[in-house]
């Protein structure tokens, strides 16, 4: 069989084996692909695009409409064209935040210490959604719960755990504090599933690594299956490591499946990246012609795709 059409073939099989929902994954397209443009996008380009996903008309229109409903984008119509970009709300989640994790280059280093997020004390007690709501938003920062109102995170992103309380209003009702405890195994295993983790990162290896081998003994297949194989790369990669805490190396096994993950999402959205680039700049639209350039944050993801990514399409 030829490589490339064998190629084309893994990729294609990849959303009935990850049953990826329609409107997470237009998230995904939107997060990856869509704003580094900066630009709001022709819903009937959209729809184009994202047809390699298996994503109909239908689904497409009820996905953006329902995520219009939610605040993520806002719609201006040109005519009898309708085109959608990003609000604030939708900004934050899809530029500022979760991409800062999903697209490291690596592990930052880790200081020795344990980072403490504290409630309850000083008669500063929270109400019970504001608390449920504060343990969700830590979760998404990687903090485990350790005792009841007791969050624990031995490398947490700082400033966003800024933005979490500042958000919530609860700055100045939680303390923060730093300990450098004798029993970090023990807190490991209280505090998260490592080994439902672990099993993730290797389905994730296990789905993808073999599209990896094909590509490097055929080359680069043509450009809407390189972008089809990056949004579903990025969609899977990011259902995993928005789980994951991060833990420091030194407090993980020699062997942790999450860094092999990290090295093949790494190494295969780099090799994809310039030909997917140019398919999206080549089928979307938006109400003064076609897309612009990517953003120099695009350029630094995964430590750096290179500035010559993403060429102009002929038109």
């Amino acid at each position: 069989m030829d490589e490339n059409r064998h190629i084309r073939q893994l990729v294609a099989a990849l959303p009935r084996r990850l049953k990826p929902r329609a409107k997470s994954l237009l998230v995904t397209v939107w997060g990856d692909s869509v704003a580094p443009h900066g630009a709001g996008v022709w819903l009937g380009s959209l729809i184009r695009l994202v047809s390699p996903l298996g994503l109909n008309e239908r689904l497409v229109r009820t996905s953006v409409l329902r995520l219009t409903r939610e605040g993520w984008f806002a719609v201006t119509r040109v005519g009898r064209r309708s085109y959608y970009g990003l609000t604030e709300f939708g900004h934050k989640a899809l530029v500022a935040d979760p991409p800062r994790r999903i697209y490291a280059a690596g592990p930052t280093p880790w200081d020795g210490k344990w980072h403490l997020v504290l409630t309850g004390l000083g008669g500063a007690r929270l109400d019970r959604e504001t608390r449920f709501q504060l343990r969700r938003e830590l979760g998404w920062l990687g903090f485990g719960a350790i005792a009841p109102g007791v969050f624990a995170h031995p490398n947490p992103d700082r400033a966003g755990l800024e933005r979490v309380l500042d958000k919530l209003g609860v700055a100045d009702r939680v303390e923060r504090m730093t300990a450098a405890p004798d029993r970090s195994r023990d807190l490991l295993q209280s505090c998260w599933d490592l080994e439902a983790l672990a099993a993730a990162y290797r389905r994730f290896s296990e789905r993808f690594r073999p599209i990896w081998q094909a590509l490097e003994r055929a080359g680069d297949p043509d450009p809407e299956t390189c972008f089809a194989l990056r949004v579903l790369l990025i969609h899977e990669y990011r259902r995993i490591i928005l789980r994951d805490p991060e833990l420091p190396a030194e407090l993980l096994s020699p062997d942790w499946a999450g860094a092999s993950a990290r090295v093949l999402c790494r190494n295969l959205y780099r090799r994809t990246a310039p030909a997917a680039e140019r398919h999206v700049m080549a089928m979307l639209e938006t109400a003064d012609g076609p897309l612009p350039e990517p953003r120099p944050y695009y350029f630094q993801r995964f430590g750096g795709l290179g500035e010559t990514a993403a060429p102009s399409p002929a038109r």
